[in-house]
């Protein structure tokens, strides 16, 4: 039995709420880092949800990860999950050492989970921090979204939940989560956001700010909604055998227009598609003046993929990596 304490319980109404909207008398997996948003998590999940599997992701980044993420398994035990097993992973890749170990935890996750939903441990804090990322980057209004509840088979019960809520509520089950150095390294942007930048601007602006960010996100995800389902529709009449008709899109607003390319491109195999790429894509459209193509991310080593503009209609595909017209963005 869990405690009757304050922020075990609203942990335990996020988490039952979730389940209602998205997974009712399901079985579900939890993410487990042993970190005190995870822990609370799974301390709720095992008591809300009918059987809960734990998965304890091991970076092997530092020393002794081992024995931290075995401890993590064995917590899950204690707070009733039917199962906890640790996953190792290899972390390498492209992106820096925090986007690389972010890739190979969810690969791991995705393919352990057994085809059911998995739970994470993103706070509203969490949220604030992502939003504010997208914004300093300026990759578009999709980068501002934020994190959403139930992005199958990803669920966030805790969104609406506090960092300090989470904190708070290890305390009361009694449990000492790990404590990650990485998660106070300046070296991380992300990091100093959290120390930083948000602390700062929760004076400057006399509290709120996280709340509000997360509020933001939801009303443009809300709008963006709306517009990538009149996208779905606009495709139907202007995608032809895998090429864009020029003169069925060229009436369409930007943010619509932009919408479908986004969908083909990614269809065709396109991939890390930025804003910059989509617009001088849209630019084919809209400002075509006779230029080049636009190589996409998603090719080969020897090969681009690349978007041209030829007799009315767009087209993709595979061009070698020799000199040409085409224009790299």
């Amino acid at each position: 039995m869990l405690p009757e304490e304050p922020a075990i319980l609203e942990v335990r109404h996020a988490v039952r709420a979730w389940i209602a909207a998205h997974a009712p008398g399901s079985e579900l997996v939890v993410a487990l880092s042993g970190g005190p948003d995870s822990l609370a998590l799974t301390a709720a999940a095992a008591a809300e949800a009918d059987t809960v599997h734990a998965l304890v992701v091991d970076h092997r980044l530092q020393d002794g990860s081992d024995r931290v993420a075995d401890a993590a398994a064995t917590h899950a035990v204690a707070l009733g999950c039917a199962s906890a097993t640790v996953l190792a992973v290899d972390v390498s890749g492209r992106g820096g050492m925090e986007a690389a170990a972010r890739s190979a935890r969810y690969s791991a996750l995705d393919g352990a989970r057994r085809g059911l939903p998995v739970l994470l441990g993103h706070t509203l804090d969490d949220q604030a921090e992502t939003v504010l990322l997208g914004l300093a980057r300026g990759s578009g209004g999709r980068s501002i979204w934020g994190m959403s509840s139930f992005d199958s088979p990803w669920g966030r019960p805790l969104l609406g939940v506090r960092r300090a809520v989470t904190h708070q509520a290890c305390t009361e089950l009694g449990i000492e989560p790990h404590e990650d150095p990485h998660n106070s390294s300046p070296d991380f942007a992300r990091v100093r956001l959290r120390t930083e930048v948000l602390p700062m601007l929760e004076d400057v602006l006399s509290g709120g700010v996280a709340g509000a960010l997360s509020r933001t996100a939801a009303q443009l995800r809300e709008d963006g909604a709306v517009l990538d389902t009149i996208a779905a529709h606009v495709a139907l009449r202007v995608v032809v055998d895998n090429e864009v008709l020029i003169t069925e899109i060229d009436g369409e607003q930007a943010p619509i227009r932009r919408r479908v390319l986004r969908s083909w491109l990614q269809e065709q195999g396109a991939k890390g598609l930025t804003d910059l790429q989509l617009r001088a894509v849209d630019d084919l459209i809209g400002r075509w003046r006779g230029q080049g193509g636009v190589a996409v991310g998603g090719g080969t080593p020897n090969a681009r993929l690349v978007v041209r503009r030829r007799r009315g209609r767009l087209s993709i595909g595979l061009e070698g990596t020799g000199p040409d017209e085409e224009r790299r963005v």
